[in-house]
């Protein structure tokens, strides 16, 4: 999972072109470096695109080749990510939500009266951006979740090993009562045919 920009800007009526870019952060490490200057521009220029259709207290999502475009525009102040399909819808939103709150924690309402694009680094938005690549930072739902598929692992491994001590899946197939004649045979016919019939 991976997340290529981060972007800030400001959409409101009052900006007659495109929204102002008021933070921006890039991670174009996947690509060649000589393409850099023309990715920055397609950012750009795309994430602007997004925001200026993200209508206030709208989230949305866009998808473009590979990369999903998610914006959230908050009443004008608009959070915009680039993140790859396998970076959970949730957690993108949480992560932009977040960066908003940031936003205006720190700058306040200066925003409004922005009329071009920063050309200053924000820390926080670069920080993010490295941080944020694992969604349980994002999301601490998601984190939760993670957690219990850990302990979900080593309760299956403890059933792997009870079974390693002289116990054969196959006897225990074959002794079960839970299970009909149909499910027996389908166990040893997956498990002939191909070898790859895993249970538990």
């Amino acid at each position: 999972m991976s997340i290529t920009a981060l972007l800030v800007l400001k959409c409101t009526p009052d900006t007659p072109t495109n929204p102002v870019i008021l933070a921006h952060a890039f991670d174009f490490s996947g690509f060649n470096y000589f393409y850099h200057p023309n990715i920055t521009e397609f950012v750009r220029f795309f994430g602007s695109t997004v925001a200026d259709r993200t209508l206030p207290s709208q989230r949305q999502s866009v998808k473009h080749k590979d990369d999903i475009v998610h914006a959230y525009n908050r009443d004008g102040l608009c959070a915009v990510g680039f993140m790859d399909e396998r970076y959970p819808v949730r957690c993108a939103f949480s992560l932009l939500s977040q960066v908003l709150d940031e936003y205006q924690k720190i700058f306040g309402e200066t925003w409004k009266t922005a009329k071009e694009a920063s050309k200053q680094k924000w820390p926080y938005l670069v920080e993010a951006l490295e941080k944020f690549k694992d969604p349980a930072e994002a999301d601490k739902l998601l984190k939760i979740q993670k957690d219990l598929d850990e302990t979900s692992i080593i309760i299956h491994k403890t059933i792997d090993g009870l079974l390693a001590r002289g116990e054969k899946l196959d006897s225990l197939v074959e002794k079960s009562s839970d299970l009909n004649k149909a499910s027996k045979m389908f166990y040893k016919k997956a498990k002939k045919k191909n070898g790859c019939c895993t249970i538990l």
